[in-house]
């Protein structure tokens, strides 16, 4: 992807045409179900790596919810049907699960926004079946971390993946990463609709900022 306004814009310009942007307007607090110790610390190294990258914050609570960034792992989509409070959190939890069974879908990720529109929590759920234990943990992480980071478009990464091979190794490719750091830019919005924000955001990426 080129630093020029129309493609940055394609990252955040959803199926129906919308422009939507925003980036966390406050510290992650992750917390991480169903997976064993290595992988706990692989997905924590990854979100902290792309927190990081933004020049964003961690932190070990968040004072109105306690932990905002929830990830799951699971076999399958009725194991939530059983998790306890899961259900305050996500309303109308059983009908979003049976449309999830019915599509076939392997990940969802639900988002809450703050009164300025920023994201303050993230819930993310991907089901292990054969394409996703087929994916190295590493990639898997950094995936679930880069589009949990911003509100991207819908289809965003529908056809194209946020991540590359350097040799042996799985990276995050520059041009998002780039387009990560210009969105945690203070001077630019937490939230916005204005598609001109992908102006401002190209003018960064070319800029080297």
């Amino acid at each position: 992807m080129g630093a020029t306004p129309e493609s940055v814009a394609q990252l955040f310009t959803r199926a129906d045409g919308s422009y939507l942007c925003a980036r966390w307007g406050r510290p992650l607090v992750p917390v991480v179900f169903g997976v064993d110790e290595p992988t706990l610390a692989i997905v924590k190294g990854a979100c902290e790596a792309i927190v990081a990258l933004a020049g964003h914050k961690m932190a070990e609570t968040d004072p109105e919810i306690g932990a905002n960034f929830m990830l799951f792992f699971i076999r399958d989509w009725s194991e939530l049907r059983d998790v306890p409070g899961l259900d305050r959190l996500i309303p109308d939890l059983n009908a979003l699960l049976d449309r999830l069974e019915g599509a076939g879908a392997n990940q969802y990720r639900i988002f809450r926004f703050d009164a300025d529109d920023a994201i303050k929590a993230c819930f993310a759920f991907v089901v292990m079946d054969d394409d996703m234990s087929s994916v190295p943990a590493e990639t898997l992480a950094l995936t679930q971390i880069v589009q949990a980071v911003l509100l991207w478009s819908d289809v965003a990464f529908t056809n194209t993946s946020p991540l590359a091979r350097a040799g042996d190794t799985t990276i995050l490719r520059p041009d998002i990463a780039a387009v990560i750091r210009a969105a945690y830019d203070p001077v630019l919005p937490g939230a916005t609709t204005d598609s001109g924000h992908a102006y401002r955001l190209a003018a960064r990426l070319t800029r080297g900022s």
